[in-house]
């Protein structure tokens, strides 16, 4: 059997392993049916051949980040093949959002219509799974034994950030690998060689309650609320719209930090009670060439200098959420190898961008190891109804993992 017909017959056969994987609810929040996934895709993994280990994340470490999950059991599956370095990993996440309202079809039947593949986690990112598990049942069946490792890490909870997933993978399994390929649905003519950090932060505004009718014996927290912010608005925002990132972005306007404010906003007992307490959110975006501390440390300041100013109230900063930027350097080894490998399948390079949104990305970088985003899909289909994966795009990427495999490991 030549190559091409190898490549082409185990495509067929990745569709029927996506088909079982999408029909298995791993619906997260809160976490349902990983349990399910796991078996599957062990049993999957064992019979093309791979060492494969299930990993159960302990309830108490699920309770430190994610509390109100925490009696959903949480499980990763590690599948390796051959020994020794280099060792390529490729990563997905099974968990997938909740279907919502407006599907026209099941969302957790795999529905072949048109050349798409309609289904809940078709493209976000079971379909990246099944096509690195179709190309490595090629390769097995190819190259016999390889030179080096491949493993394939299935992890849960992207969707909700991640540490109980990837974090857990690399923080206390200890993954070292020295090449990471997380199969998200960048498309594939778009490598994600990083993605944006985030600062999520609530400006806590304390006044003084007091009746409707007498409202001079309160201080009003809302107003006060609605100063604070517009200085961030006048003062803050213009500076970060001054700076621009020297990387390439999907969006040219992702280029910019920014900080969205106001995405929550609590406080208030009633109409006609003089407010005493009122909070805003304020979520930063953080460019790779940012750091964390820094961002945190300018907001912290404006808001100190505000406080010093309306000494009626007082105003606390509270950080629920610290996301470091993640980046492999885009003339690295890694990225120059896989852009040639995709030429070889699209007839053009790939273009290397940083992503808006979050991935699990950081959990590599920040132990220095090599590690892009490439999986198959379109931009803009997750997460929505009659979510879909373009069958083009799900066979060519199974042809491009292929000859990465082979490129690192033959």
């Amino acid at each position: 059997m030549s190559e091409a017909d190898r490549i082409a017959k185990n495509s067929e056969w990745g569709l029927k392993v996506l088909k079982d994987m999408v029909s298995i609810p791993t619906v997260n929040p809160p976490g349902e049916k990983y349990g399910d996934f796991a078996k599957l895709s062990k049993e999957v993994l064992e019979y093309l051949g791979f060492e494969v280990s299930v990993f159960e994340v302990p309830r108490d470490y699920v309770e430190r980040y994610y509390p109100d999950y925490s009696q959903y059991p949480r499980y990763i599956v590690l599948a390796k093949y051959g020994t020794g370095k280099p060792v390529l990993q490729f990563n997905g996440h099974y968990d997938v959002v909740p279907p919502g309202s407006g599907w026209s079809k099941n969302p957790f039947e795999l529905i072949i219509e048109g050349g798409r593949l309609y289904g809940r986690g078709s493209s976000d990112m079971k379909g990246g799974i099944a096509a690195f598990i179709a190309a490595a049942k090629t390769l097995v069946e190819s190259v016999g034994k390889v030179r080096g490792t491949l493993e394939l890490a299935l992890v849960p909870d992207e969707e909700i950030g991640g540490e109980t997933g990837t974090g857990y993978l690399v923080r206390e399994i200890g993954s070292r690998p020295d090449y990471v390929v997380i199969a998200e649905p960048s498309s594939s003519g778009t490598i994600w060689i990083g993605h944006k950090g985030a600062l999520w932060v609530l400006v806590e505004v304390y006044g003084r309650q007091a009746h409707g009718s007498t409202p001079w014996l309160g201080v009003n927290a809302f107003e006060y609320m609605v100063k604070v912010a517009s200085r961030l608005i006048d003062e803050y925002i213009p500076q970060l719209e001054s700076r621009r990132s020297a990387y390439e972005y999907d969006d040219p306007r992702g280029a910019r930090p920014t900080a969205m404010i106001g995405g929550e906003v609590r406080g208030g007992a009633k109409v006609n009670v003089v407010p005493g307490f009122y909070s805003f959110s304020i979520d930063r975006r953080i460019t790779p060439e940012e750091r964390v501390e820094e961002v945190e440390g300018e907001i912290r300041d404006l808001i100190e200098r505000v406080s010093k100013e309306f000494k009626e109230v007082k105003i606390e900063v509270k950080v629920t959420n610290r996301l470091p930027p993640a980046l492999t350097d885009p003339s690295s080894d890694f990225v120059r190898t896989a852009r040639e490998v995709a030429k070889e399948v699209l007839g053009f390079e790939p273009r290397t961008t940083v992503c808006l949104g979050g991935l699990d990305m950081r959990y590599y970088t920040q132990e220095g190891i090599q590690t892009i985003t490439y999986g198959p899909g379109l931009l803009g289909l997750a997460h929505i109804a009659d979510e879909y994966l373009p069958i083009e795009e799900f066979e060519k990427m199974v042809k491009i993992y292929y000859l990465l495999m082979k490129k690192y490991l033959e």
